[in-house]
């Protein structure tokens, strides 16, 4: 073979792997949408709402005849999603690994999600329990989608690609939670100027996630590729999939030390974004508007600094570049535990330093983790990362109410989170990531 025809088959080959990790991108723009406008900001107030104009006079909803409190319905929903996606997520991995045909997998979990967002738009009146039996398919199946999504980036993307490739998806995801988002409070806000009900318009930011979800979707299904994977045993059980995962994990336990490390530190992240609100309205006294404006900064700057984040790992290393944002986290905590109330503009620096911090040490870990996990088993073990990221986030939650309850004060429950900021710290500071990486049959990046 000729020098010629090799250097023509190496430009097809890149030419294809970056056509491929373009597609990639897009599902981030695609689905981030349902996570910042319906998760974040309309789906719990409106379908809590709802659950209370269906309540009896005790203020109970019955749901299959079980009574549950309407304020706790929306919660409860979410839970309920988590145990689905956590007994479906090693299940599907496992036989996407095993058949080598996850687009068809990752096609049908986001176009499921997709269609029940969308159908949220028919949540009115006291249609409680439908909102409760959407939100748990859209949220059960974005977990879904998202493992397959994240387990294509080793197949995509060269050992020294994949901080530039991750950091740059997220940063696609967030630019598109904060246009959408932009749109949907130009349609509340104005609703009366529109010629709309303040429901109509929740329902139409709600359905209209579900809609750009599953047109951008195309995109990467039509870009991205079915890989052959070696022959594997036919597939298990969901529960006793998910067993047989963790007893794989174990022959790596380096994988497992990186896992804890970042169950931690990310359970902390979780919880800042789903408390910090709390602690805007209930201890600084800020309106609402207040707060959908710094979730507004907060999705923009994400999308610079999963960007400036990315380009730090390309010269320091991705862990390096984690630890120092754990390092930034925690001053951004301490100095969130000084805010003075009644004043937004110490609010919005506080939600500029989350948004900096918040791409790149996710879209980093992303990256890193794809480095420790075994050739031919990307969505097995993706689905154990995912379950890290959405189905272990409970802890930061738990110790942030418990310390409310002891002290009665929102500010010794922020800084409590800076437990898990510390401790993910130095346990991912003693990971041996080489080691790992090799450990894990994976070629060991000359800058990690």
């Amino acid at each position: 073979m000729g020098t010629d025809t090799v250097r023509a088959q190496a430009a097809d080959e890149t030419a294809g792997r970056r056509r491929e990790q373009r597609g990639w991108y897009f599902y981030d723009w695609a689905c981030s949408v349902y996570s910042t406008s319906v998760l974040t900001v309309f789906l719990g107030p409106y379908l809590t709402s709802v659950a209370k104009a269906a309540a009896d006079a005790d203020g109970f909803v019955r749901p299959l005849g079980v009574p549950v409190r309407a304020g706790s319905f929306f919660p409860y929903a979410v839970s309920l999603s988590v145990i689905v996606a956590v007994l479906a997520m090693p299940l599907v991995g496992a036989a996407a690994d095993r058949t080598g045909r996850k687009k068809p997998l990752l096609a049908a979990a986001a176009y499921l999600g997709a269609a029940a967002t969308t159908g949220m738009f028919f949540l009115d009146g006291e249609r409680y329990l439908l909102g409760g039996v959407l939100l748990v398919v859209a949220n059960a199946a974005f977990s879904v989608a998202m493992m397959l999504y994240n387990s294509y980036l080793p197949q995509i993307a060269p050992p020294e690609e994949r901080d530039a490739v991750s950091s740059r998806g997220w940063a696609l995801g967030y630019a598109s939670g904060a246009l959408v988002l932009v749109a949907n409070l130009v349609l509340y806000l104005g609703h009366d100027s529109f010629g709309v009900s303040e429901s109509t318009a929740v329902r139409i930011c709600l359905a209209s996630a579900g809609l750009w979800w599953g047109a951008f979707a195309v995109i990467p299904l039509r870009r991205l590729r079915d890989r052959r994977s070696p022959a594997r045993e036919a597939a298990l059980p969901g529960r006793r999939q998910l067993a047989e995962t963790l007893r794989d994990m174990r022959r790596h336990p380096l994988t497992l030390s990186f896992l804890l490390a970042y169950l931690l530190y990310n359970d902390g992240i979780q919880t800042v974004i789903s408390q910090a609100s709390v602690y805007g309205s209930e201890e600084l006294g800020l309106e609402q508007s207040t707060l959908i404006v710094a979730v507004l900064l907060v999705q923009v700057l994400a999308v610079a600094g999963a960007l400036a984040l990315g380009r730090l790992a390309r010269r320091y290393g991705a862990q390096r570049t984690i630890l120092g944002s754990l390092v930034a986290w925690t001053l951004t905590l301490g100095a969130g535990y000084f805010l003075p109330a009644g004043e937004p503009v110490w609010f919005f620096a506080l939600a500029a330093g989350i948004g900096l911090v918040l791409g790149g040490s996710q879209a980093l870990s992303r990256s890193l983790f794809s480095h420790l996990v075994p050739p031919g088993k990307e969505a097995e073990y993706f689905s154990a990362y995912e379950l890290s990221d959405r189905g272990m986030s409970w802890l930061g939650p738990l110790l942030f109410g418990l310390t409310y309850q002891l002290t009665g004060s929102y500010r010794d429950a922020i800084i409590s989170l800076v437990a898990f900021f510390v401790l993910g710290f130095v346990l991912l500071a003693r990971v041996p990531l080489r080691r790992a990486i090799a450990d894990a049959g994976n070629p060991v990046p000359d800058r990690i």
